[in-house]
């Protein structure tokens, strides 16, 4: 097993560390280029992207053909959580979600046609993006066969009807991927169409406030009520609804990782700088034992998440759906995130309770991470189905 990288991989890496140290972390540091969501506001935003773009690093997730740089998926895990040391690297990138698995999914799914309306713009950074799955009670969740929102065929058209909510980034997307039920097969019958945020028959009822900091758009509640979609808005096929959601959810799980881990190192950098100069009774904090503890346990954690992720990014690479191994990662890089937050306010007292740093920020954010794209007693139970379905060989290696 070779964990070397390639100078190229590197120089991306290096380049990226860079970016934010230089251009992102003083933009960061200025409240006044937060919007009132706590995110990155538009006029900070804007010049930084350009930048990112200037020098090749903007979209690297996305393949060549469609306007990215085709990276790997093994690379994209350390370039990530690079990225991540910011609150808003991401997005600066073009790296964020729900953009970044939008863009991955349409690469995979769309037709040409598809890929020249609903995918370049997005791409070249003019539109943003929704994902439109998740559906209040009784609907669906974690469980895409619980979908109550319909979309039946009248003639050569679709009509929609139904609500969705904690559609992330839906109150700025002008794109959406629309996941609804077409029939009442329990493998075929969920269908994804596309559709623009200026169509007929769609209505945002309300963004919905959240404990933590919003991604730009927020988490909004949608109505459908007798949509109108074409035949053309079918992404993929009629009946491939839940192969797609699939095949964008495992990756966009493991982006998240790749993400956290990079917040989680934050965490660990602002707590080591300030247990580093804090004395207290005449004993500078990092040479206290308990702290030393408590840092070296959050290092240990933050390698092992990278080891989870990275297996399962290569799992990806070699055409694996690597369920297993995602659930593992998404379970222990969420949870390390909450934990990474907590012991790091913990280290700096008052201050890291304070806005004075990023903390407080990373720590209302760090809570949904257990929540979004599966809860971790989901992921448990998944892992749980496969060790009874594999038994011993659970653990296997794959043989070349």
């Amino acid at each position: 097993m070779d964990f070397t990288i390639t100078p190229e991989v590197e120089d991306y890496r290096a380049r990226i560390a860079r970016f934010v140290e230089d251009e992102i972390l003083p933009v960061e540091a200025d409240r006044s280029n937060w919007n009132e969501h706590e995110n990155i506001a538009e006029h900070a935003l804007t010049p930084l992207r350009e930048k990112a773009k200037a020098e090749c690093l903007w979209a690297l997730q996305v393949p060549r053909e469609d306007g990215g740089a085709g990276l790997p998926f093994t690379t994209l895990a350390l370039l990530y959580e690079e990225m991540n040391r910011s609150i808003f690297g991401p997005v600066v990138f073009h790296g964020a979600a729900p953009d970044d698995g939008n863009m991955r999914l349409m690469s995979q799914a769309a037709s040409e046609a598809q890929k020249a309306r609903w995918l370049a713009p997005v791409v070249e950074g003019k539109v943003r993006s929704a994902f439109v799955m998740t559906e209040p009670h009784p609907g669906g969740g974690s469980d895409p066969g619980m979908m109550l929102t319909t979309a039946k065929k009248v003639g050569e058209n679709y009509v929609v009807r139904g609500r969705k909510w904690f559609i992330t980034g839906a109150e700025d997307a002008q794109h959406f991927i629309l996941v609804a039920r077409t029939s009442d097969d329990p493998r075929r019958g969920l269908t994804a169409f596309l559709h623009s945020a200026n169509e007929p028959g769609f209505r945002i009822e309300r963004r919905i406030r959240i404990m933590g900091p919003e991604e730009h758009g927020g988490h909004c509640e949608l109505v459908y009520e007798d949509m109108e979609l074409p035949a053309d808005r079918v992404l993929m096929g009629e009946g491939f609804g839940l192969k797609l959601t699939q095949t964008r959810l495992g990756p966009a799980r493991l982006t998240h990782c790749m993400r956290w881990l990079g917040l989680s190192k934050r965490c660990m950098e602002i707590a080591k700088e300030y247990a580093a100069n804090r004395y207290g009774f005449g004993v500078r904090l990092a040479d206290r034992e308990s702290i030393q503890i408590k840092l070296g346990d959050l290092a240990m954690g933050i390698e092992v998440g990278r080891l989870l992720v990275m297996k399962a990014a290569w799992e990806i690479e070699r055409g694996q759906f690597a369920k297993k191994e995602i659930s593992m990662a998404k379970i222990h890089v969420a949870n390390l995130l909450h934990k990474a937050a907590d012991v790091a306010i913990q280290i700096n007292g008052a201050r890291g309770y304070s806005q004075d740093t990023v903390l407080e920020w990373i720590y209302r954010y760090a809570r949904q991470a257990r929540l979004v794209d599966g809860a971790d007693e989901v992921h448990q139970m998944v892992l749980n189905r496969h060790f009874n379905d594999a038994d011993r060989d659970f653990w296997k290696w794959a043989v070349s």
